[in-house]
């Protein structure tokens, strides 16, 4: 039951993926007054699998001066972590259960940033290089801040398991009393996912395409793939965060859908920021804010225990 729930789990993760590119196009399309892919099928609802097919079929090339074992194992790893973290889907018929979920989603994104180095470092080319490092100095700058934010909200659940979320807000959704807290979240996660407005790793205006610029056919699909799975595994954390982790309800998938139309509504919307605000960003607004807001929730809890 283990190996089938999970590869179900995959397979629909594949396929949303592929729809979630679709939407992006489509949705892109719209805001910049065009159409989208819409002649593959009933309106584009075969393009997904049109350029899987054509990505897959690709002739993967390679750089001659490249470090080839972990040019090529690169995306691999950075697919592998990104179905590893989807063990942490909250299944309430117990096929299998963090307890320590949240340590185990700090793991899985802190080894992400490897995935990105290596393959911006074994490419041997200078745009790589600047885009895998940029992206390490982004994503561990918003690991702290992100990491403290789930921390105060571990602190009112008292457990790891993401399942408590759905115990702990049936009366009141953690966004209610934490709405800044929300948008810290939400820019963070964008950082994280290398989305635009903060999308340095991929910056295709100074750095060609960044980290990924060498990598082409299959290895940029596993690259392309992990991306989007992060994206929508990160939407559904929010939701189970900030929103209300009601998993037999359609509002839970529609909520996780609407996070999802929010990524690619702010990539057709807002503009590349500038390196240096990117990290001040995080350094001087988003960890004080968590900070303080830790320190606050950790005090009202105490004076309440004291109180009883």
């Amino acid at each position: 039951m283990f190996i089938i729930s999970y590869l179900l789990t995959i397979i629909f993760i594949l396929i949303s993926v592929g729809y979630v590119t679709l939407l992006e196009r489509s949705v892109l399309g719209y805001i910049q007054l065009r159409k989208g892919p819409n002649k593959v099928g009933f309106v584009g609802l075969f393009q997904p699998f049109a350029d899987g097919i054509k990505l897959f079929f690709k002739e993967q090339t390679y750089p001659l001066k490249s470090n080839f074992i972990i040019y090529y194992f690169s995306p691999v790893f950075m697919l592998i972590l990104s179905f590893s973290i989807w063990c942490l889907y909250p299944f309430l018929v117990n096929i299998y259960n963090f307890n320590y979920g949240f340590l185990f989603f700090m793991c899985c994104t802190g080894m992400g940033v490897y995935g990105i180095m290596l393959s911006g470092w074994s490419s041997n080319s200078n745009y790589a290089l600047l885009g895998g490092l940029r992206s390490v100095a982004q994503t561990i700058s918003y690991e702290v801040s992100m990491s403290i934010t789930m921390l105060c909200f571990m602190i009112f659940v008292f457990s790891f398991n993401f399942i408590d979320f759905m115990l702990y807000q049936e009366c009141v959704w953690f966004s209610l009393f934490s709405l800044p807290l929300l948008f810290c979240w939400m820019s963070s996660i964008l950082a994280e996912t290398n989305r635009a407005p903060f999308d340095f790793a991929e910056g295709e205006s100074e750095l060609v395409s960044g980290f990924n610029v060498e990598y082409s056919g299959g290895g940029f699909a596993f690259i392309f793939l992990s991306e989007y799975m992060n994206i929508i595994f990160m939407s559904m954390l929010t939701v189970i965060m900030f929103m209300g982790c009601d998993l037999f309800s359609l509002l839970f998938y529609l909520k996780i859908s609407f996070f999802i139309f929010w990524f690619i509504w702010v990539r057709g919307s807002l503009p590349r920021f500038r390196y240096d605000k990117l990290m001040y960003l995080t350094w001087k607004m988003f960890l004080p804010l968590s900070l303080n807001y830790f320190l606050f929730f950790i005090g009202l809890l105490s004076l309440l225990q004291l109180s009883i």
